[in-house]
């Protein structure tokens, strides 16, 4: 397996780890894995198109959104490739609440709701490192060595989602409204989901 890269800014960032039993209730599901980690490629992608379409006059915004959902597709690219040889359908599967929910705290007017949807975009991005980092000891060579090449671009779409919000906004506003997200952030990741998402928190106790 390929060393681990340090992550330590994601992991400080975020107000708690995966919980151990959503490791184990993905090493359970390795389809939906793999499905829904396809799925939320395409919505990082998108999130990055449509925050470009509306926002058309911050360069610095168009710059880094355009390289961000680039990569974004070639991970979605190497994800179906992964499945094809698996001999894994590309099916239709619900979305988890995760993102979904951060999205309802987002401020429905601008520039406040710029700021909010790079806030939220950052926090996703840094979950989605922090998972992947997580699973990667636990998974095959190839799923493994696959999952650590990811860190270094989602630790790096973090860092560019939470610098613009910083520059669009301002650092005092940026203080403020991280911590009300990023405490809606670990609620989601704590507490449990009926389904099992890339994103979604512990299982249900039966």
């Amino acid at each position: 397996m390929t060393a681990l890269p340090d992550i330590a800014a994601v992991q400080s960032f975020l107000l708690c780890p995966t919980p151990r039993a959503w490791v184990e209730w993905a090493l359970q599901h390795p389809e939906i894995l793999l499905i829904d980690h396809a799925n939320c490629e395409k919505k990082a992608a998108s999130t990055a198109l449509n925050l470009m379409y509306r926002y058309v006059d911050h360069y610095t915004l168009l710059t880094k959104l355009s390289r961000l959902a680039r990569e974004e597709l070639r991970h979605f690219e190497q994800v179906i490739a992964i499945m094809r040889t698996r001999g894994i359908a590309y099916r239709q599967i619900s979305a988890s609440r995760y993102a979904g929910t951060l999205r309802e705290q987002v401020r429905k007017q601008d520039p406040a709701k710029l700021l909010d949807t790079l806030l939220v975009g950052a926090i996703i991005e840094a979950r989605s490192c922090e998972r992947f980092a997580v699973l990667a000891p636990e998974l095959d060579t190839e799923l493994s060595d696959f999952y650590l090449s990811l860190l270094k671009s989602e630790s790096r779409h973090f860092i560019d989602y939470l610098k613009l919000a910083e520059a669009l906004g301002s650092k005092a506003e940026v203080a403020e409204r991280l911590p009300v997200l990023l405490e809606c952030e670990r609620e989601l990741v704590e507490t449990p989901d009926s389904e099992f998402r890339f994103h979604s928190g512990v299982p249900i106790e039966r």
